[in-house]
């Protein structure tokens, strides 16, 4: 979660999106052990030539949603849409059955990554 004291959230996203596809993609691409490396660069060359502002990879989506998340109630719906999006993609029946959300952590079941509490 992020917050912007000056009320510009969009251009903050823009320019981490910006600061860290250079550093991720730099990361994927010159790592020897990488056995992904030549599907993935595969993978970010053909979203970019979709999109006239990127140059040869995308690894980011251009859309950019960001929304200030006012007061407890708010996190906790957004939370929720989070953690159904495995279930409306039909992935898994329940929430917490995806491996790699945060509501196993929720569920008291073991998630993949250490999970602060809201």
């Amino acid at each position: 979660m992020v917050q912007q004291k000056d009320g510009k959230l969009s251009e903050w996203v823009r320019d981490f999106k910006k600061f860290s596809s250079k550093k991720l993609l730099k990361m994927i691409l010159d790592t020897p052990q990488e056995s992904r490396k030549y599907w993935l660069k595969m993978i970010f060359e053909f979203h970019a030539k979709f999109n006239k502002r990127n140059g040869d990879l995308q690894f980011w989506t251009h859309e950019n949603h960001a929304i200030e998340l006012f007061g407890p109630e708010m996190i906790a719906s957004r939370m929720t849409y989070i953690h159904q999006n495995p279930v409306k993609a039909g992935l898994v029946e329940k929430p917490e059955d995806y491996l790699y959300s945060s509501v196993r952590n929720y569920a008291g079941l073991k998630g993949l990554i250490e999970v602060d509490y809201l």
